[in-house]
Parts: structure tokens; sequence; C-alpha cells
């Protein structure tokens, strides 16, 4: 039986630099890349502004866990700017934090980055829907399809719960508009760059490529160390997720700086692999060679909800979710 994983305290820096100089080149490249895209080819502006998009995603993950100052507001506004157009960093926020209670990874309810279903959620859905869902179970249908699903069914998600009156949705847009508005106004009217191209040429791309590292990152296990995957040797993917790819360090020192999470995981390699029961792929090429086309796993929950420590040593499940639950994942 496992107990919870150990939580080291991390000791903070006032200023972790690196971050800060990391967080320079993301913005410094995309003001570059749209500013002058009219000059430059699109196999140049596509790629280089995918893998930036992206780059922002993974710093924005970096700074909801604290980073690089101590200053909240700083961070926070330097999170904030929606280069992707679409993610709300609040809702981002919250949401990720509370994927971070390790106990509850991967049950269908309670974990928003779970891409499970129960299996009332399930039987409840349209043939079609079912269809395209299970098609994102292979790593080339997360990543062709995954954004096109994922993205506004997220936005709608958000509005409708503002709408509804939600607190965090609400001062999430009330964040994101006016941030928004103002990269529109740069792409548009300083740049005069095309949106459709923006949104298909670079945006597109750069969800697809924020989903082939959560692709493989979980797996619906009994025991809770074993539900967080590692992939090692990805010297390109690595440094382009801030070193996520270790996810099993992650998840068990959330604070650890982006820049230092390779050494830690070097020192502690071994135990971490023999808690995660050996779920390590030897890079997203292994990855792309086992499931570029067969399904990484089913879309239902194997024990439709996932359960906790104390669940787990009294040998109990936990009891499925009625039909009127709603799904919490980001893939409903």
């Amino acid at each position: 039986m496992s107990a919870a994983a150990p939580r080291v305290m991390w000791k903070r820096k006032t200023v972790e630099w690196q971050t800060l100089a990391l967080a320079a080149v993301i913005y410094g490249g995309w003001f570059a890349v749209t500013y002058w895209q009219a000059a430059l080819p699109w196999w140049v502006v596509t790629p280089v502004g995918a893998w930036l998009i992206a780059w922002h995603s993974q710093l924005q993950h970096e700074i909801l866990h604290g980073h690089p100052t101590t200053s909240r507001a700083f961070n926070r506004f330097l999170a904030s700017w929606p280069v992707s157009l679409w993610l709300p960093y609040e809702t981002y926020r919250t949401a990720h934090l509370t994927h971070h209670r390790d106990e509850r990874l991967t049950d269908p309810i309670d974990d928003p980055e779970s891409y499970y279903h129960t299996q009332s959620h399930w039987a409840d859905r349209h043939p079609i829907s079912k269809a395209l869902v299970t098609a994102q179970s292979t790593l080339l249908g997360r990543m062709v399809i995954g954004p096109l699903w994922i993205v506004p069914r997220y936005v709608v998600a958000v509005v409708r719960k503002a709408l509804q009156g939600c607190a965090i949705e609400r001062r999430a847009l009330a964040e994101h508009i006016p941030a928004l508005l103002l990269v529109l106004i740069w792409l548009v009217f300083v740049c005069k760059m095309n949106m459709l191209y923006y949104i298909f040429g670079m945006v597109y791309p750069a969800t697809a490529l924020m989903l082939v590292r959560s692709f493989a990152e979980h797996r619906a296990e009994d025991e809770v160390e074993e539900r967080t995957a590692i992939v090692e040797n990805s010297w390109i993917l690595g440094p382009l997720f801030l070193f996520n790819n270790l996810h099993a360090a992650h998840h068990e020192n959330p604070m650890i700086p982006w820049y230092e999470i390779p050494a830690w995981y070097k020192a502690n390699r071994a135990r971490l692999i023999a808690q995660n029961g050996g779920l390590v792929y030897n890079s997203y090429f292994e990855v792309a060679r086992l499931y570029l086309l067969r399904p990484h796993d089913t879309a239902v929950h194997p024990h439709d909800r996932a359960m906790n420590y104390d669940q787990i040593q009294a040998g109990k499940g936990y009891p499925a979710a009625s039909a009127s639950e709603s799904q919490a994942s980001v893939s409903a």
C-alpha cells in the first residue's frame, strides 16, 4: 500500500533570475516574430510562433506554482498576457492547483485535468462524441483533433459559468478580456497580422504541442504514485516543457524551479521510479511509437472514480458518480 508522497519544503529565492530571463526570451521572441511576420517565410513564423506560444503556457505553469519572485502581483502580471488568446490565466491557475491534489489524480469529477469519464457520463454521450473522444486517446488524434475539441468547449464553459455567477470565472474574465484586447490591438493594428493565420498557423499547433506533454503524463491506477509518468531523454521537448516531462518529480515537489528539476530528478530517480511502478518512457519518440495510432488508455475510468489513500488501504473503491454529476475535465 502507498503512503502519501514525501513533500520537501523548497527554499524559495527572492528572485529567480533564470525564469525572468526565460520570460524575456519568450515575450521578446513573440513580439519579434509577430512584428516581422510579414517579412519572414511562413515556414519560419509558424514553428517559431507555435514554439513560443507553447513555451509561454509552460511559463504560466511555472508562475502559478509561485515563481519567479515572492511578489504575487508581479508574478500574476508576468503570467496573465494571453498570447494563446483562449486561456484565461486565473481559470488555468485554479484548475491546475486543484489538479495537484494527488490522491484525486485521474478522477473524472475531482481532477480538472483528467481525460477520463465516469460510466454514466460516457453512456450519455452521442456516438459521434464518443468516436471523437476515443480518437483523442491516440497521440495523433490528441494533436490533430484535441485543440479543436478542447479550446471551444473550455471557452464556452468558462463564459457559461461566469454568466451563472461563478466568482472565479468572472474574476478570470475581468482580467483576461482587457489583456486580450491589448494583444489583439498589437496583432491586428500594429503587426497587421491575419488573425486566421495566427489562430490556425500558430495557436493551433502550439496547443497541439501542449497536448503532447499532457497526453501520457497520467494514467488511472490503484496506487496514487503510480498515476504519474516520467518521460526521460527529452532533449528537445524537455526544455520546451520546462522539464515537466519528469512529471513524477514535479508532482512530488511542485515548488522546485524548472531549472533545478533535472538534477533533483537524477538524485531521486531510483526512488521515484520504484514509487510510480516503473511508468517511465525513454523519450517522446517512445510515446509516439507506442501510442501514435494506438490508444493510451480507455476513455472510461477503470474504477469509475479514483480512490484515496485511505480507501486503498481499506481495500474499498470510490462510490460511483451519479448520472447527474457534471464532468469536471477540460475534455468534457
